[in-house]
């Protein structure tokens, strides 16, 4: 098999005498998506925090894309082709979906000197993208705040997919969304998988994690209690290993693990 796009190996994170993560082994390969499940304070975040560079492991190792690489910030990790999509993401509401698309990236032409915008070359690449996505929006000059959930979750997981991002991490993407617009945004996490993109799934929802997913990893109190692929598993099993109901840890002591301090996060 071709090499992981991004390989986690024996990551660990202390806060202070309380270890957060205690050794996490984790993969994910270009076009797979990945649910990362676990309880509140499971240590999801601060997985997520180290791999879009937001955080420095205390110890461990992280491959990207075929090199070793130590993130000092999330622009590093964004310059690499890392990008993380919260759930409030990270559209500007007041200017139209022009404006964020291109935001940071705009096409000028200079002109005397003076740099232009290319505004008619912006909008149709935009419209090209949305399109593409299976998205429909009324006009790309309208402004953001008057667009569905579902629409601006289009607008930044394609605007990601088109410059050039090969991971991108989901915090609770659909939390604040419909049943209908769910299930739009679950189709574009697939279309952004089938263009090569690895995907990493936070959510709280086992039905979005098994509709979506390839494969299921649980963390439980900062170690991984399971990984699994979807199609051999069941919602029974996932809850089971989130909350230790019959954890499995390959010949770990797994009573000790109810007893391990933990550092308490908003997941």
């Amino acid at each position: 098999m071709t090499e992981p796009l991004l390989s986690l190996s024996a990551i660990t994170r202390n806060y202070g005498a309380v270890q957060a993560l205690r050794g996490i082994d984790m993969d994910v390969r270009a076009g797979e998506v990945v649910a990362l499940l676990g309880d509140n304070g499971a240590g999801k975040s601060t997985l997520v925090k180290i791999i879009s560079g937001g955080l420095k492991p205390t110890s461990g190792s992280i491959r990207f894309d075929g090199q070793e690489r130590h993130f000092t910030d999330p622009s590093e990790a964004k310059a690499a082709g890392i990008e993380t999509v919260y759930q409030d993401l990270s559209l500007c509401l007041n200017v139209d979906v022009v404006a964020n698309f291109f935001m940071g990236r705009e096409i000028t032409r200079k002109v005397c000197g003076i740099p232009i915008l290319q505004e008619k070359e912006m909008e149709r690449v935009t419209g090209k993208a949305i399109s593409d996505a299976g998205t429909r929006i009324p006009s790309l000059r309208t402004n953001v705040e008057h667009l569905s959930g579902g629409q601006r979750q289009a607008i930044e997981l394609n605007r990601f997919v088109h410059f050039g991002g090969k991971l991108v991490l989901l915090d609770e993407p659909f939390a604040a969304l419909g049943v209908e617009q769910t299930a739009r945004g679950l189709k574009m996490i697939r279309d952004v998988a089938a263009r090569g993109v690895g995907v990493i799934v936070i959510t709280h929802i086992m039905a979005q994690a098994f509709q979506v997913a390839d494969r299921i990893v649980v963390i439980r109190h900062g170690r991984v209690a399971g990984d699994i692929e979807t199609a051999k598993t069941t919602p029974d099993h996932a809850v089971e290993l989130i909350t230790g109901g019959t954890l499995s840890l390959a010949g770990r002591d797994t009573a000790k693990l109810d007893h391990i301090p933990v550092q308490q996060e908003e997941d």
